[in-house]
């Protein structure tokens, strides 16, 4: 945890750990362990075409990047500008070797995506389980293991278990807003970070024209959730319980909570998503004008001024007083409601005064974690409720919309900018310059939207959730704790972790990029690649001459050559690094092995073979994908084949025909003809479970899924975590 974090969020570690038990629509989550040996697999994947596109091998070992350190419980609120009806408050995977080949149609390398989920409002952050090793390499020495422990032998460890997936948690934050475009409130959970505007630029604020801009925005826990203006929601950040695994549709209110996500549909019907142990996702039925997410309840506006609030009510937060409301917001253990004549209604949890409003009118209401906010008609905040760091005590100065976090608060001000006062240890209340069109204050985050639908944060970055995904892209691979999506334009935006400096691509355009565990490498327009990251075998040193594919796996990277050739480079202590001779059409950088598609369609695989990954089956293939410790191929009749290892079922595929596989990790996917996806292999509590949807490429990692959708933008699913840089 950053320092500067008060140590008493450190009894929230024990609290989350009983938490991990219940996700909307799924059974209690339980975190996999991983008795592997190794720390990094990689999966690659590639579509099969006339020559197939890049193929993600997956080292997947991941280490563990999820929520360890934030225990605060409080929530965030959301806020909704003053108007006649105020609106809506509202991965780790590791991954070695995808070989990023990818055709024009977008088909190739994994990639995985921490955006496309959900927006958290305040709550508390989740807990990391620890970190996977992927199973059965053979020690190194040189540096040591990502869990600390120096390799010192030559000859593999005996591979033991399945990698180990990480799990986090989320906060929570209503942030729908109103016709107008005034957002609600929404706490976010914020480090110093800023996001980039929905492009996928740096935090820095350097971003191009947003390919598709939001409407709303809406900062939870640990995730956020933007609607689009096509009305489809984009959620990133944590996403343990499936919080930020959005559903297709079409979406008129967006609300994110602590690790729950709500959304009202254009029927008005509602929906939720992400954990439900209190039952805060089973959504009633009726037609809503307004939802808000709070800790672990949800609150609904019905057509007729009614409140109707399900999930925890423990502190009576879900038992709403008779009469009707124009606005609604939930907190951490609170909910207030705005009624026509302009006066709060507070219900809930009251030990800080939270929920005993002062007299007079307010356009808009926000109860964050202990506080509430409210904004009068000159403009003037006024706050009540727990203030220890100043959360209640307001600037001077007129607003035109205010958003409570889980400690902090914000407000934006007649010429846009932004002011916010409260907690900063992770600068969440210190917001960027420039001028807003909506404000959300999450956790310990908190998001802003700007002008031209772009979408900056600013605060706690740990799960990503201060950063917007980006895209639309041609290509998506993912690395172990981060991923790369490739624009038309040739451009790399990379976001998760970046301590060996794998999110950093040098400038210049790519024609193909592969995310490896540590490392990354792309393909110039000349052929020559470039590499960057870990570098500890020299991985990242790319041999001279042209490539037509390249493909990182764990600490080693392979290139085809256009005369059919591959050369290899980094650690070799299995062979890895030593390809036979002969041609070959595709190849695949799995963990600890490598894999060579030849012109008639046989495999050659080479390297560390415990497990039988190396034993092709018979028959002819028209693609590859390495994982860690098993290794899958595609029939030219659209089967998969795959020998290996299989403790986990990841070597037993589903029946049918397949255009595109991925391995990595304990499993493997699938992309179906019609752009379904099927997966294989470990999936604790459906984590795993592929969501509905049009796809046209897939990238499989040790903790995570992405598919690339048929509009350019990613969506990933299992335990996605972006660690802290």
């Amino acid at each position: 945890m950053p320092s500067g974090v008060p140590t008493v969020w450190l009894l929230g570690v024990v609290i989350l750990a009983f938490m991990a038990t219940f996700a909307c629509g799924r059974s209690p989550m339980g975190a996999a362990s991983a008795a592997g040996m190794s720390t990094r697999t990689t999966a690659d994947t590639a579509t099969a075409t006339t020559k197939p596109t890049d193929a993600g091998s997956g080292t997947g070992g991941q280490s563990g990047t999820g929520p360890t350190i934030e225990t605060v419980t409080n929530t965030t609120t959301d806020t909704t500008t003053a108007t006649t009806s105020p609106a809506d408050a509202g991965s780790d995977a590791s991954n070695s070797g995808e070989d990023s080949r990818v055709s024009p149609d977008s088909a190739g390398g994994d990639a995985t995506v921490a955006g496309e989920g959900g927006d958290a409002r305040d709550g508390t952050a989740a807990t990391e389980t620890g970190s996977a090793m992927p199973d059965g390499p053979l020690a190194k020495d040189a540096p040591s293991n990502a869990d600390g422990a120096t390799d010192t032998g030559a000859a593999p460890p005996p591979d033991t278990g399945a990698d180990a997936a990480t799990s986090d948690g989320s906060k929570r934050a209503d942030s729908e807003l109103s016709p107008d475009g005034a957002l609600r409130d929404a706490p976010v959970g914020g480090d110093a970070g800023r996001l980039p505007d929905d492009t996928g630029t740096a935090g820095d604020g350097s971003s191009t024209t947003p390919p598709r801009s939001l409407s709303k925005v809406s900062a939870g826990w640990n995730h956020t959730c933007g609607l689009r203006n096509d009305a489809t929601v984009t959620c990133w950040g944590d996403n343990q319980y499936g919080q930020s695994a959005a559903p297709t549709g079409a979406f008129m209110r967006v609300g994110a909570g602590w690790n729950h996500t709500c959304a009202l549909q254009v029927d008005g019907s509602a929906i939720c998503w992400g954990y439900n142990g209190f039952g805060q996702c089973a959504t009633p039925t009726g037609t809503f004008t307004e939802i808000t997410a709070g800790e672990e309840h949800t609150c609904g506006l019905r057509v007729d001024g009614s409140a109707t609030c399900w999930g925890d009510n423990s502190s009576t937060q879900s038992t709403p007083p008779a009469g009707t409301f124009v606005q609604i917001s939930a907190g951490e253990m609170h909910t207030c409601g705005l009624r026509a004549d302009g006066s709060a209604a507070c219900w809930g949890d009251n030990f800080y005064g939270q929920s005993t409003p002062p007299t007079g009118a307010f356009t808009q209401v926000s109860a964050g974690g202990n506080h509430t906010c409210g904004l009068r008609a000159d403009g003037s905040a006024t706050c009540w409720g727990a203030d220890h760091f100043g959360q209640s005590t307001p600037p001077a100065g007129a607003f035109t919309q205010i958003s409570a976090g889980l400690d902090h608060t914000c407000g934006r001000q007649s010429d846009g900018s932004i002011a916010c006062w409260g907690a900063n240890y992770y600068s969440q209340s210190t917001p960027l310059a420039g001028a807003f069109t909506q404000i959300s204050a999450g956790g310990e985050h908190a998001c802003g939207l700007r002008s031209d639908g772009t979408a900056a944060c600013w605060g706690y970055n740990l799960y990503g959730q201060a950063t917007p995904t980006a895209g639309p892209f041609t290509q998506i691979s993912a690395g172990e704790a981060y991923t790369c999506g490739l624009q038309a334009n040739g451009s790399v935006s990379c976001w998760g972790d970046e301590s060996a400096g794998q999110t950093s691509p040098p400038a210049g355009p790519l024609a193909q990029i592969s995310a490896g565990t540590a490392h990354t490498c792309g393909l110039r327009a000349d052929g020559s690649a470039a590499c960057w990251g870990d570098n500890d075998f020299g991985q990242s040193t790319p041999a001279t001459g042209a490539f037509i594919q390249i493909s990182p796996g764990g600490e080693h990277t392979c290139g085809l050559r256009a005369d059919g050739s591959v050369t290899c480079w980094g650690w070799n202590a299995n062979g890895q690094s030593s390809p036979p001779a002969g041609s070959f059409t595709q190849i695949s950088a799995g963990g600890y092995h490598t894999c060579g598609l030849q012109p008639g369609g046989s495999v050659a695989c080479w390297g560390y073979c415990a497990y039988g990954q190396c034993t092709p089956a018979p028959g002819t293939y028209t693609q590859i994908a390495a994982g860690n410790a098993h290794t899958c191929g595609l029939r030219a009749d659209g089967t998969v084949a795959c020998w290996g290892r299989n403790d986990s079922g990841q070597s037993t595929p589903s029946p049918g025909a397949f255009i595109q596989i991925s391995a990595g990790g304990v499993r493997t996917c699938g992309l179906r003809a019609d752009g379904s996806v099927s997966c294989w292999g470990d999936n604790p509590d459906g984590r795993f479970t592929p969501p509905p949807g049009i796809f046209t490429q897939i990238s499989v990692r040790d903790s995570h899924v992405c598919g690339l959708r048929i509009d350019g933008f990613a969506n990933c699913w299992g335990d996605l975590i972006t660690p802290d840089p």
